[in-house]
């Protein structure tokens, strides 16, 4: 068994044991280590020691346990906090809020599996980041805050404030950093605002450690957009005014698509052949579906217009300040793909944001919100017949890839089901879908 296996197996113990009283004895002593090896081996992999880990795994835990309705002070004694104010202080420490407070502001998520072997920057502590920041002229003391989502409330895994001014990212994907770098230099020519990186003290981008990246920018003054606000009463005007804003971004897009090599997708074959096959295992939708996208997409998708897209132009990668448009951000996925592909992915992400399958009145907005981000981006970006045609066949898309990834990832679980009945939800409304 290697070390990889051995520490899987010892959060695979936390996990199962988190309500018990854990020692870090006790889980070297399952391994064969020493405690001092095993120390230094947990902390190697995960990137945190060991009984901060299971820290931070109990406080994740209790807090959606409490979002369920479960009183503080049960949750709190049941995973091993003696009183309430020693999980309160805890709590505060890990993250810079009471949990009432956090509650308040944030979606807390059901915990997920971790695995090992699939996972991207596992848990990277704040010292590890502090010490990468040496790189970079930045002003003490050095503050550091895990970011969270404003649209969905979710606790990004990979990115930090650093002094309230700054982000740290944190990735595998250097060639998807690399474009996002030159795309926001683009946009910031064409004066507006991306995350640029903050130059290191060697005049670099970014700074490579082991296998990661790790890349810091300016923070960008202003507020993304929030699903959740969209469906108020002016929904039809935010709904066209997200349209017209990535209709904007695709303007300046073609501009300078020429000046960047990317990954070009078929966007197509990747449904048929990857998608398809994954959403099959996990969807309730008769073959008839499949069989219909396959022969009528198939006509459509030789004669959709292609250029550089974002291909993850949700709301919370709009930056908006005073109510008009500041920037975008996040430029990591973007790919040469038919370009309708975004207006169509920025409304199903707003509605599965907040998609309850039986709030009809929620989702005959959204239908309306739908129709008026693509009015929006066709006021700017005129649309062809094939475009207005195929449009179905690309939200379909968009959700069987999407159940395709969440399910090939254990942490995305409940996203995938989300997912998976947005689909069955979006082609029992099919008629609704149609562009004309």
């Amino acid at each position: 068994m290697n070390y990889l296996d051995m520490i899987q197996n010892s959060i695979n113990y936390i996990e199962i044991n988190l309500k018990t009283e854990l020692s870090a004895s006790e889980l070297a002593r399952a391994t064969g280590f020493s405690l001092f090896h095993y120390y230094r081996l947990f902390q190697s992999v995960t990137g945190i020691p060991v009984m901060h880990y299971i820290l931070k795994r109990k406080l994740t835990h209790a807090i959606y346990d409490i979002s369920l309705g479960q009183k503080m002070i049960d949750v709190a004694l049941s995973y091993g906090f003696e009183t309430h104010s020693g999980f309160f202080k805890a709590f505060k420490r890990e993250y810079n809020c009471s949990p009432t407070e956090y509650l308040k502001t944030y979606k807390a998520v059901k915990p997920y599996k971790i695995n090992l072997i699939r996972e991207e920057c596992i848990m990277i502590s704040h010292r590890k980041i502090k010490k990468i920041l040496k790189n970079w002229d930045i002003k003490e003391p050095v503050t550091i805050h895990s970011f969270y989502n404003e649209s969905s409330g979710h606790k990004l895994e990979n990115t930090w404030v650093v002094n309230h001014d700054y982000f740290m990212k944190v990735g595998t994907n250097i060639i998807g950093l690399k474009q996002h770098i030159a795309l926001s230099k683009s946009f910031k020519k064409e004066g507006l605002e991306s995350a640029i990186p903050v130059p290191t003290i060697d005049n670099e981008e970014y700074v490579v450690d082991g296998d990661l990246y790790y890349f810091l920018t300016y923070r960008v003054q202003g507020e993304c957009i929030k699903s959740d606000e969209i469906y108020k009463e002016d929904s039809r005007l935010t709904a066209r005014y997200i349209g017209e804003i990535i209709g904007q971004l695709h303007v300046i897009l073609e501009k300078h698509d020429k000046e960047f090599v990317c990954n070009e997708p078929n966007l197509y074959e990747s449904v048929k052949n990857w998608a398809i096959p994954e959403a099959k295992k996990y969807t309730r939708l008769p073959n008839s579906f499949y069989e219909e996208y396959l022969e009528n997409f198939s006509k459509f998708y030789p004669y959709l217009p292609r250029h550089i897209i974002h291909r993850d132009p949700n709301p919370s990668n709009i930056m908006m300040k005073d109510g008009r448009l500041v920037g975008f951000i996040d430029f990591e996925l973007s790919e040469r793909n038919i370009r309708i592909f975004d207006p169509c992915y920025a409304a199903t992400s707003i509605l599965s944001e907040s998609f309850i399958e039986n709030d009809d009145e929620k989702l005959r907005k959204w239908l309306k919100i739908f129709k008026h981000i693509i009015m929006g981006y066709d006021s700017i970006c005129k649309l062809s017949k094939e475009e207005k045609l195929a449009i179905p066949y690309i939200i379909y898309s968009i959700q069987l890839l999407c159940i395709a990834y969440f399910n090939s990832h254990n942490k995305f679980g409940e996203l995938a089901r989300v997912n998976s009945e947005m689909l069955c939800w979006l082609y029992n409304n099919k008629e609704l879908l149609i562009i004309k």
